[in-house]
């Protein structure tokens, strides 16, 4: 390894630890000099000190850096364990961290240099994030965190053990695709649930609107539509934080049906993007025209990642992908429509993911793109009538109403007029 190489190398492990320091030292940044085992300057030296052991090595073999490895990994104990003492705190923490920044100035010298600077700044976010991440679990119940084991378990375990092909008479079934397409909807879903418990209400009802895109669009506008009727002086910016739901819910469309067929993309984009244009920007006209600013309302929203919740859902699309595809075979393709009405009265994503599994192969693009489109205009329709049915007819309705209108207006538009212009294929 020539001068020329060494040099940079040696320079991204000064910068990994000067890196990790900067966020260690202003941890610590009261700390009087002196007071704390490691700050910019220790983790900088870390970060170096590991960068030279790694060109050692390539000089003399491991047995020089694993010496220096020791001794270093040592005396950074001695010294974090007396400052442990002195200030009663007996987190390990900085301790992991020394020696992550020594082996990642190792690896910037002997591997990939890419992965050694991404490996710093990761090191760097992760312990950053200290109090968001003790914050998330506070507010995390018990319960809540078993569903989420007992799920990953389940998948990891039980995933690998599924027959990854058909086992149905219509050979449409693939339980490993079900079940890895039935997870991944609930770690979406989780996602925003999450997101919701962790900020609370104080966060506004445009942060839950968003959020509730994510986890549920219907459950969120039904729980918006009670408090409006309980509350009808936040009516308007509860329907602010409905509009931001419904735009979350058609990106969240788009998003997973071009993942499963990459050609539905440019179509579902031409008519979901001015719909989704539409409700932002009745979101934005509410929240302009408002001068105070609302908390949202508790939202009591079912954990995605239950087992139940995930077993129902599951049940939901491959009922859902059976029905369409024997439907399309013994009647035709325009059956799929009928189907894409019913489903978008309970639910977006299994009609989704059945449509984009079906296309190019039982169905064509067209129609594919039309049945996803009912759906998600039969979708919008639903939650505007649970606006009127849970919240009256009061203006949380009607603002939501016009704006879903708007919306589907703007989309249709877009898809006859544009999508008879632009390639589909």
């Amino acid at each position: 390894m020539d001068f020329v190489d060494i040099f940079p190398r040696l320079g991204v492990s000064l910068a990994i630890g000067l890196l990790v320091g900067c966020e260690r030292g202003w941890q610590e940044r009261d700390e009087p000099s002196g007071g704390r085992t490691a700050g910019i300057r220790t983790f900088g030296l870390s970060g170096f000190l590991g960068g030279l052991a790694g060109y050692l090595q390539t000089l003399s073999g491991p047995v020089v850096p694993a010496v220096l490895l020791l001794l270093y990994g040592a005396a950074f104990i001695i010294f974090r364990q007396r400052e442990a003492k002195e200030a009663d705190d007996y987190g390990v923490t900085t301790v992991v961290a020394s020696f992550v920044v020594f082996a990642l100035g190792a690896l910037a010298v002997l591997g990939d240099l890419r992965l050694a600077a991404a490996g710093g700044v990761a090191t760097t976010a992760l312990l950053a994030a200290k109090r968001s991440l003790h914050g998330f679990l506070r507010q995390l119940t018990w319960l809540e965190v078993r569903a989420a084991l007992v799920l990953l378990a389940m998948t990891l375990v039980a995933l690998p053990l599924l027959p990854n092909e058909t086992v149905d008479p219509w050979d449409v079934l693939n339980p490993f695709e079900l079940w890895l397409l039935t997870i991944t909807i609930a770690a979406i879903s989780f996602a925003g649930y999450v997101a919701i418990r962790v900020a609370g209400p104080s966060r506004g009802i445009l942060f839950a609107g968003a959020a509730g895109g994510l986890a549920s669009s219907t459950a969120l506008t039904l729980t918006f539509a009670r408090f409006a009727a309980e509350a009808p002086k936040s009516a308007r910016q509860l329907a602010s934080g409905a509009a931001i739901a419904g735009a979350l819910s058609l990106i969240r469309v788009g998003v997973i049906a071009a993942a499963l067929a990459p050609v539905l993309l440019l179509p579902l984009a031409i008519a979901l993007t001015p719909a989704v244009l539409v409700f932002l920007a009745a979101s934005a006209m509410i929240v302009f025209r408002s001068d105070e600013k609302q908390d949202a309302p508790d939202l009591q929203l079912e954990n995605p990642f239950e087992l139940g919740e995930v077993l129902r859902f599951g049940a939901l699309l491959g009922g859902v992908i059976v029905v369409s595809k024997v439907l399309v075979d013994r009647i035709g393709q325009t059956m799929l429509f009928v189907v894409a009405a019913v489903s978008g009265l309970m639910d977006l994503d299994a009609i989704t993911l059945s449509t984009a599994q079906l296309t190019g192969t039982t169905v064509d693009i067209a129609t594919a793109v039309t049945a996803i489109l009912i759906a998600v205009v039969v979708n919008l329709l639903t939650k505007v009538v649970l606006a009127f049915t849970a919240g009256g007819k009061g203006p949380y309705a009607i603002t939501l109403a016009l704006a879903t209108l708007v919306a589907i207006a703007a989309g249709a538009l877009a898809h006859f007029i544009l999508g008879s212009i632009l390639p589909v294929t």
